[in-house]
């Protein structure tokens, strides 16, 4: 049986395939990294329509096939693709759907004008990211998410899907990013966020402002460490979450060479 600790990447941006934010290039860094140091690496991200299948190979996967995500009563059905991490034996698995993550543009439209149902589309890529983890049958030991698109996980992890067998060892890092827009997540988000009855009004409270902070407070709330990922952090994240009590925090470091992340994972999965 193998000893190698599992380690999860959940990220809305990652080199090669989508780079909005300079993180994006770390979470790649840090998954071959990992892979290197003997763990076992997966990594999920949305397949937005701006990832060109053919050139960086995706294809789908058959096993998974058969994902659908309820939301506030309505079934997303979910595509399940994986490429190959270039010069890394390591997969990536891309979550789709042909009318919420197929679109030719992001978060905007052509006008730059932000989308109505960005809200739900977070809530269907969280959820859709653990149901294909329990699907994997593959239980992570360490949960890396990062991008404000992930900032439901580590909430749902410690609430809606406490009781699944899959995450009841997994530890959770988020990562505090750069806010990236100013747009609202919509009227209807909270009531998307409640996936099940584990989810109260009291986890919504750190969710009210209902817009980019809301989303990195709200995973880092829940997580069990937090990293900043960026200089350039809301003033008001970095002096909540610099000094947490009972939490491991890493602070920004642009000459970092990423050991410091390698610490940190396997200082949680002991």
């Amino acid at each position: 049986m193998s000893t190698k600790k599992r380690i999860l990447f959940i990220a809305n941006e990652m080199s090669p395939y989508l780079e909005l934010t300079e993180f994006a290039e770390v979470v790649n860094k840090l998954a071959v990294l990992s892979n290197d140091n003997n763990m076992e690496v997966r990594c999920i991200m949305p397949r937005f329509g701006v990832i060109n299948e053919r050139r960086h190979r995706l294809h789908e996967v058959v096993r998974l096939s058969g994902i659908n995500v309820s939301i506030d009563n309505d079934d997303y059905p979910l595509v399940i693709k994986v490429a190959s991490l270039p010069n890394a034996r390591l997969q990536v698995y891309f979550l789709d759907n042909e009318d919420y993550f197929k679109r030719k543009s992001i978060f905007t439209d052509e006008a730059d004008n932000w989308f109505d149902d960005n809200g739900l589309r977070t809530v269907l890529f969280c959820k859709g990211a653990l149901e294909t983890v329990k699907k994997f049958g593959w239980p992570p030991d360490i949960i890396h998410c990062s991008g404000w698109m992930t900032g439901l996980i580590p909430m749902f992890i410690k609430t809606a899907y406490k009781k699944e067998p899959v995450f009841s060892h997994s530890k959770v890092v988020f990562t505090i990013g750069q806010n990236t827009f100013k747009e609202k997540l919509g009227a209807d988000f909270l009531q998307l966020a409640t996936i099940n009855d584990s989810v109260t009004k009291k986890e919504h409270d750190v969710l009210k402002d209902n817009n980019n902070t809301a989303m990195f407070r709200a995973g880092a709330t829940y997580a069990d460490a937090i990293t900043f990922g960026a200089d350039k952090i809301d003033k008001k994240l970095v002096e909540e979450f610099s000094k947490v009590k009972g939490k491991k925090v890493l602070k920004f470091d642009a000459e970092s060479d990423l050991t410091d992340y390698l610490q940190l994972y396997t200082d949680l999965a002991k």
